[in-house]
Order: structure tokens, then sequence, then C-alpha cells
């Protein structure tokens, strides 16, 4: 017998996300929405000004736009981020802020 994979309507969960980050004192929240061994992805929603401070890049990763505007910036550049937009998390210390409202999908590669 062969199992169904899970299956999470991204669509559907972020507006809710959203609301959930505009009223939190960090005015962002997150829901994992699978992990493994080897990768972990999670839906991250971002209030208007909100920030990820910087941190250590895992071995890989990618930052799916799903709404709205994020800059992603390292020590070394900054890169603007629009809805649909796909980017390669640099590999060195970097952060995240909401420019607006926004919600991105984080694909990390955990070895």
């Amino acid at each position: 017998m062969t199992g169904h994979p899970a299956v999470t309507s991204i669509d559907a969960l972020a507006p809710d996300l959203l609301a959930e980050a505009r009223d939190h004192g960090s005015r962002r929240a997150a829901r994992t929405l699978a992990a493994g061994t080897s990768q972990r992805v999670t839906l991250i929603a971002l209030a208007d000004g909100a920030d990820l401070a910087e941190h250590d890049s895992p071995p890989a990763a990618t930052l799916y736009v799903v709404s709205g505007t994020v800059r992603l910036h390292s020590p070394s550049a900054a890169w603007t981020l629009d809805r649909g937009q796909l980017a390669t998390i640099p590999p060195e210390r970097h952060g995240l802020t909401a420019l607006g409202d926004a919600v991105v999908l984080l694909t990390v590669a955990l070895r």
C-alpha cells in the first residue's frame, strides 16, 4: 500500500499566518510544513517592517516569495525580492526584512 504525500495549500494558509504575524509582538509567524532528516520547509509570514536578524547560512537554502516584497541582505549585498521570485540564500550570514506585509517559503537543506 502506497502512502499519499502531505499536501498543503500555501495560498490558503498564507493569509491566516499573516494575520497571526500582525497580532504577534515579533510581527512574524511561521509554520513548518515539511521536516525530515535532510530538509525542512517553513512558511514564514512577516508583517510590514518585521525583521529576521542576521543569522548563519545553512548548507543550502532557497527563499520563495509567496506574497509581498522582502529585502534579503548579507554583509556584502542586498536583494529586493517580489511575489513569485525565488532566490538562493547566500552562503554567508544574512537577514530578511519585510517591505510591507509578506509571506515567504523557506526550504533548507539540513546537511
